[in-house]
């Protein structure tokens, strides 16, 4: 697989001698928090929306630059705690810089003008897969900057796709689908990056109010939510998601291409054991169909899977609202699991921004489904 420029080339809009140093200072004390315009405290400028990368500046988030660092929390999500442990046992250097050199898109996905427009990426960094195209002069000057996008291609084979075959709703073109049932796919890794101010006007709440809310509803966990109020960029101790694209992806844009898509949500138990309490693995398998199906006649095809496990209540909260609905008085009834989960919860769905984010595309030949079954 050769890596793609998405970029192209382009004439620097930046003095290289303007970079800073990177402080690659080891750490003898620990701050417990810090503070707007602290003595010792200079991160690296972020303007969010603006269209030349180098202008937009990178998102500075690991341990080697702490004065330097711009944005709030750690790589990698909920998985940087199982760093902390590899970095405790020994069996990781917590300053050791990854060699990305044959890491780069094998597709190219982008630019396109929503990366700059005013607030419409807001929860990922539309210059996430190309931090060594975009950022290149502070990636030669020292610092370490991490990608929060991977695209990559796949094969994926699916018993109910060779089923599909056998009854006729599919047929191998030998390129999308091959005749041994084997479905080519890009797909891309996408780690979570919230803007706050631009996440605070989605909910129509104050950037101060969520900053205040996620600190509390964190335990705290994050004081420079409160102290740092000139850090905008958040990366969510979440999981991210991953999509995948069947098809040419540089066709998506097209509004001439049919398009087809699902954004879906993460269910362990139907997706991958089952389990048939719920009806999300025949949704998902139903989409990706429907998606196989329109890129072998030309079109494109795009499966969003968020990992959102129970509505992102969780799946200790699912389970719980399992157990409630199965023992209610007059047995399981569909139109009684939203209520079993208020129940158990005080709300029935936590996945506010995933609708704002996977909007759909007006004049547009094509299919858009998303999460619809009862989990």
């Amino acid at each position: 697989m050769q890596g793609i420029s998405t970029l192209g080339k382009r004439r620097s809009s930046m003095d290289e001698t303007t970079i800073p140093e990177p402080d690659l200072a080891k750490a003898e004390c620990y701050t417990l928090t810090t503070h707007d315009q602290q003595f010792g405290s200079d991160p690296i400028p972020m303007a969010w929306g603006e269209e030349d990368p180098e202008v937009r500046g990178p998102i500075v988030a690991t341990t080697r630059h702490q004065s330097q660092r711009n944005a709030i929390g750690a790589h990698s999500g909920s998985y940087c705690i199982y760093k902390a442990l590899a970095v405790a046992t020994g069996l990781l250097d917590p300053y050791y810089k990854p060699k990305f050199e044959n890491t780069t898109p094998v597709a190219k996905i982008g630019p396109f003008p929503q990366w700059w427009s005013h607030h419409k990426i807001v929860a990922m960094d539309p210059f996430g897969h190309v931090t060594q195209e975009a950022f290149g002069a502070y990636l030669r000057k020292g610092f370490d900057i991490r990608p929060t996008i991977a695209v990559t291609k796949a094969h994926i084979e699916l018993s109910e796709i060779h089923e599909a075959m056998r009854l006729g709703r599919l047929a191998p073109d030998g390129k999308v689908l091959t005749k041994e049932g084997q479905v080519n796919v890009t797909k891309a890794a996408i780690e979570p990056a919230w803007y706050l101010p631009a996440v605070a006007e989605r909910f129509s709440v104050t950037e101060a109010k969520l900053r205040e809310t996620l600190f509390v509803e964190t335990n705290m966990m994050y004081p420079e939510l409160i102290t740092r109020p000139d850090m905008k960029v958040f990366l969510p101790p979440i999981g991210g998601s991953t999509v995948y694209i069947f098809g040419d992806p540089e066709k998506i844009p097209d509004e001439s291409v049919p398009l087809t898509a699902r954004v879906h949500d993460e269910c362990n138990g139907s997706d991958v054991f089952g389990s048939d309490i719920c009806t999300c693995r025949p949704y998902l398998i139903h989409a990706i169909e429907e998606c196989i199906k329109t890129a072998v006649e030309g079109g494109t095809g795009v499966i969003v899977y968020y990992r959102k496990e129970g509505r992102a209540l969780g799946e200790v909260t699912k389970y719980l609202v399992y157990n409630m609905r199965k023992r209610r008085e007059g047995g399981d009834r569909a139109d009684e699991y939203f209520n079993c989960t208020q129940h158990v919860a005080g709300i029935t769905d936590t996945r506010f921004q995933v609708r704002r984010e996977g909007g759909r595309r007006k004049g547009r030949e094509g299919t858009l489904t998303e999460q619809g079954s009862a989990c």
